[in-house]
């Protein structure tokens, strides 16, 4: 006997209820149940994305790496500075002391403000009670001006050179406690790094150390016959101290009217350079005297 039809119920044939498909039976599994937990899938590893990432990767470490070791590492002495490094490269710092006319030390700070020298890292070296020394030696470079000499200061039991101290104090007064830029060309026999230095005024305006001291009558072109190093400056050098000589100025210049009342007459200038092969020759023969003397 057949079902009643009632309202909202759904009439099915019998043969559309044998006829519903039953579901497939499961298929043999592969492996032990274990074996499929421990499965790994390793394509994802060789995928191009994961390749792509981990060269790029790579490639900015080591270019960060070779960018801090190039322009980021600090000097703190000659004796890290390469030979390859010379004539090709330049150091910017802060110059912590001033000790003659043409050398003083520099505290190199790669990068400048823009790497935080000044502001977030400080100048100078830790002494033994944790406080940083800026007008100290170490960690610092000896620069020696390259291209000119200044009047010898009085040292070593030698007595001075006229306008050896007005040439100091006005060095002191242009570049103690600023930044310049050195452009090194080699090392002297005294450990020193021979550099043209550069000092920037206004921030835009490039003042050659060397070439002010020339022109004010401060200094001499270099006449040593060897170590000489003028970059490509040397013509303008000797231009500049030959309109120093004509202006008089500095150790140019001519005693005055009361210098002459006291006696003091027009004698020829005796370089630097002179003045260092002078001094050698005195004490060559003083030396030999002594000798003389202790084998009578």
């Amino acid at each position: 006997m057949p079902w009643p039809s009632w309202p909202f119920w759904r009439t099915t044939s019998p043969q559309q209820d044998n006829d519903t498909a039953l579901p497939a039976p499961l298929s043999k599994a592969k492996g032990t149940w274990s074996g499929s937990l421990n499965a790994r899938d390793r394509t994802q590893y060789t995928s191009a994305q994961t390749i792509t990432f981990a060269v790029l990767t790579s490639a900015t470490t080591l270019a960060l790496y070779s960018l801090y070791k190039s322009y980021l590492r600090r000097i703190p002495g000659a004796d890290y500075l390469k030979p390859s490094f010379f004539r090709r490269r330049s150091l910017f710092g802060y110059v912590t002391s001033v000790g003659d006319g043409d050398n003083f030390r520099l505290f190199h700070t790669p990068g400048g403000r823009l790497t935080g020298w000044g502001w977030l890292r400080a100048i100078g070296q830790k002494n033994k009670n944790g406080k940083r020394r800026i007008g100290g030696t170490e960690g610092t470079l000896h620069v020696r001006i390259a291209g000119i000499d200044a009047p010898e200061l009085a040292h070593f039991g030698r007595p001075g050179q006229p306008h050896s101290r007005e040439a100091l104090e006005w060095l002191r007064s242009f570049i103690l406690q600023k930044r310049v830029r050195v452009y090194p060309y080699r090392r002297d026999q005294y450990d020193r790094v021979v550099c043209t230095v550069v000092r920037r005024r206004f921030g835009f305006w490039k003042q050659d150390v060397g070439m002010e001291m020339l022109k004010r009558g401060l200094a001499t072109v270099y006449e040593a016959k060897y170590g000489s190093e003028f970059g490509n400056s040397e013509e303008a050098y000797r231009e500049a101290e030959a309109k120093a000589k004509a202006k008089k100025v500095g150790m140019w210049q001519a005693p005055g009217l009361v210098s002459k009342m006291l006696g003091k007459t027009n004698k020829p200038l005796e370089s630097p350079r002179e003045y260092k092969t002078r001094m050698a020759k005195e004490e060559s023969n003083d030396s030999s005297d002594q000798k003389g003397k202790t084998k009578s």
